[in-house]
């Protein structure tokens, strides 16, 4: 099989991007962070050796001098099944058949978990879900078929993953689900300890959140020490 990875991205301008972070950030940390954690993404990435594309949303000069060499794609469509659809759509115009989409808002998701992804497609699965705590998912990647999987879903919701997966069962679909991660998403996923932790890769969105005052680890240190 022939795999591409599409990484979903936005355009980090300030009252755009990570919204819900704000406060305690302000719009322009907000956007910080996001520029931080898309480019240690990207540069994640990098050691599957797999054609990855992004498929940006906003100013494609950002794209053009952050992230020079990869292909890029604008999404398109009013809501994100549109542009999911799409994004699977134009991979698989352009010869790929195992298709992997993550978003840029989970800078220190284990590289074996999108590695695994692309063993299972490449096995035979139809489809493949990445669990995440909020109800939706981190990850979905696709052999063949698509479409049907991105319509009718109440996006935003908790209820995402378990109505695609409805949606996988009444087409047929051999489904697989990885092991459960996070998007950054809140004020409380900022003091995730997975974010500071100096082995996740993740340097300009740990180092940011230095910069900020967070220290995940630290925090832990100290709650386990005031329990003890």
């Amino acid at each position: 099989m022939k795999p591409a990875l599409a990484i979903f991205a936005k355009t980090p301008a300030a009252g755009k991007v990570k919204t819900r972070l704000t406060p305690p950030l302000s719009p322009e940390e907000s956007a910080e962070l996001y520029r931080c954690m898309l480019l240690d993404t990207v540069a994640r990435m990098a050691p599957l050796h797999i054609d990855t594309f992004v498929f940006y949303h906003g100013e494609r000069e950002f794209f053009d001098a952050a992230i020079p060499g990869l292909p890029l794609i604008p999404q398109a469509g009013d809501c994100l099944g549109k542009r999911l659809e799409h994004a699977f759509t134009a991979l698989f115009a352009l010869g790929y058949d195992a298709r992997v989409v993550i978003g840029s808002d989970a800078p220190d998701l284990p590289l074996p978990f999108v590695r695994q992804a692309f063993d299972l497609l490449s096995e035979g699965r139809d489809a493949v879900f990445g669990p995440a705590e909020d109800g939706g998912y981190y990850l979905v990647g696709l052999r063949n078929g698509h479409g049907c999987l991105f319509r009718g879903i109440p996006w935003s919701g908790p209820l995402v993953l378990e109505t695609s997966l409805a949606i996988a069962r009444r087409e047929g679909f051999d489904s697989y689900l990885l092991p459960n991660w996070y998007d950054v998403d809140s004020p409380a996923d900022l003091h995730r300890e997975s974010l500071s932790d100096p082995a996740n890769g993740a340097q300009l969105t740990r180092e940011f959140l230095r910069k900020l005052g967070i220290d995940a680890a630290q925090t832990a240190a100290l709650r386990y020490s005031s329990c003890s």
